[in-house]
């Protein structure tokens, strides 16, 4: 089998490319990156070690692709992950289209051409943030739930979001890039004969995840510990009490495995740790105490843009069409970012320069 993955030189790209590589004999990866990532260029000689050919360029020239040999799946594991794209000041609002729409098209026509399957990791932020912003939650046990005894929007329940809530706007930019490159890509599948599944990932995360709070909390967080870094709660009274699921991007390998393989399953699901490996950041503070020992965290109640107070994906779908559930606890991955922590103590000045 031949891949291609986009983004190979990220966080899950080279977590998956090494997973691929120890489960598939004989498997041939080409992977892509542009190394735009602070701390990406980390994961080249590694990955050419395990004999992945990696490929510099970028995503948004259909020229690379020309360039690429023939494969038989395409993971499109690239993209500008954050829900404050194109709005933060630091990347303009074109960059995060062309990254994470228009790269997308070129990855299609290179299906297109080669007859190439397509596999889209996308993202929670495809749903509608209006009635998740103002979902109405109680605190238990310093975290956010949704309140039981009030009607829950369509879509939603205790068990989380489903794949039938709203993906109405506003979504952010970044979530629009990814709505739309999944519609993208559904109709390229249906009009030119290659199987393509999406599927919307909750929070990835584990050791060696770059350090971005917009981008990998429980990493960021976890390292900041670690370091004595300055750490706040933002927004929803400054109690971090907001919930995020949290799932190690190698036990996606089960799932893509039967996408190779399969043509009959529902094309879009969710994939995620669900309510069982959630967290909010108050409960991820305790968690370092333990583990690292006291440090203080700032609070900051005033709101910030896009954010929520509970997001937790509901990755039923997942389970009964593919018979498929996150196999690494949340504690697991936890203690494998804290070692990861104490054995780089640079790494938040590689991933996160200042």
């Amino acid at each position: 089998m031949r891949i291609l993955i986009t983004g190979a030189c990220g966080f899950v790209g080279s977590t998956l490319a090494r997973a691929l590589i120890e489960a598939t004999p004989g498997i041939e990866i080409t992977g892509v990156d542009s190394f735009i990532r602070p701390g990406s260029e980390t994961n080249l000689e590694p990955l050419e070690r395990l004999g992945v050919r990696v490929v510099q360029g970028d995503i948004r020239q259909a020229a690379l692709f020309e360039s690429l040999p023939r494969v038989d799946w395409v993971i499109d594991a690239a993209a500008n992950p954050s829900v404050l794209a194109g709005v933060d000041g630091k990347m303009s609002s074109r960059d995060v289209v062309d990254h994470n729409l228009l790269g997308t098209v070129n990855m299609l026509e290179f299906c297109k051409a080669h007859g190439a399957g397509f596999i889209l990791l996308s993202t929670s932020r495809v749903y509608s943030i209006p009635p998740l912003a103002s979902l109405p939650v109680v605190v238990r046990e310093g975290a956010f739930a949704p309140d039981p005894s009030a009607a829950l929007p369509n879509g939603l329940s205790a068990a989380g979001v489903s794949e039938t809530f709203s993906t109405s706007a506003p979504i952010s930019l970044y979530g629009a890039t990814k709505l739309a490159s999944e519609t993208l890509a559904l109709e390229y599948g249906e009009a030119f004969g290659f199987p393509v599944w999406v599927n919307r990932c909750g929070v990835l995360a584990g050791a060696g995840q770059f350090g971005r709070a917009d981008q990998g909390i429980f990493a960021y967080w976890i390292h900041s510990w670690a370091r004595r870094r300055p750490l706040k709660y933002i927004g929803f009274g400054g109690a971090g009490h907001q919930v995020r699921d949290c799932l190690h991007p190698r036990d996606l390998l089960p799932l893509l495995a039967k996408q190779f393989a399969d043509a009959s399953a529902p094309r879009v699901v969710n994939v995620s740790g669900g309510v069982g490996q959630s967290m909010s950041l108050r409960q991820l503070s305790d968690w370092c105490a333990t583990r690292f020992g006291a440090h203080a965290v700032a609070s900051d109640p005033a709101p910030r843009s896009y954010d929520i107070p509970w997001m937790v994906l509901d990755a039923s779908l997942a389970r009964s069409a593919w018979n498929w559930a996150p196999a690494t606890a949340l504690e697991t991955t936890l203690e494998e970012i804290a070692v990861h922590a104490e054995a780089n103590p640079e790494w938040l000045e590689i991933s996160n320069p200042r």
